[in-house]
């Protein structure tokens, strides 16, 4: 009876984990190469959102009211933050952006859609995919709300030639 109660605390004990601490996600499209690519396990951290330790350069993982998949993309702007795309580059509170790219002003982000002005409204975040070209994110929907947001992509456990944290 004694292994019972061990086997019951374990469940309990993993159920809490997987819940509130931590959890392994897998990557299911291109938008966030290369930093990551379909297929990479990664371990996601819980208590960043839970207690607000989010900043830009973060890698989220969020889903969306009513759907089941989750997404994986970059935090590139917080509430407060005044975000612009002028000739397909990214600006942050009146400063290029790179977060998530080569450190390479010059380097194309992508086919942005211009715009100018927009302030991220308080409790939403500005994502983008590393992969501007291929990733569905902030330029299609807007900012999202931070409580979709459902950790923080920490490490890479596989492929295990990728084995690491993740920048």
């Amino acid at each position: 009876m004694d292994w019972l109660m061990h086997i019951a605390v374990a469940v309990l004990v993993g159920f809490f984990v997987v819940t509130f601490v931590a959890q392994r996600t897998i990557v299911h499209d291109i938008s966030m190469e290369p930093t990551l690519t379909e297929g990479d396990n990664v371990l996601v951290e819980k208590l960043g959102p839970r207690f607000g330790w989010l900043g830009r350069g973060d890698i989220i993982v969020f889903r969306f009211p009513g759907e089941s998949k989750q997404l994986i993309k970059r935090l590139v702007a917080i509430e407060g933050d005044r975000v612009e795309v002028i000739d397909g580059k990214l600006y942050v509170n009146g400063e290029l952006s790179l977060i998530g790219l080569p450190e390479e002003p010059e380097t194309p982000q992508g086919d942005l859609p211009e715009y100018t002005d927009l302030t991220v409204p308080e409790g939403m975040v500005y994502i983008l995919g590393d992969n501007r070209l291929s990733s569905l994110d902030s330029t299609d929907f807007g900012p999202i709300d931070k409580k979709w947001i459902t950790g923080r992509a920490i490490f890479r456990f596989f492929p295990f030639s990728r084995f690491g944290c993740i920048d």
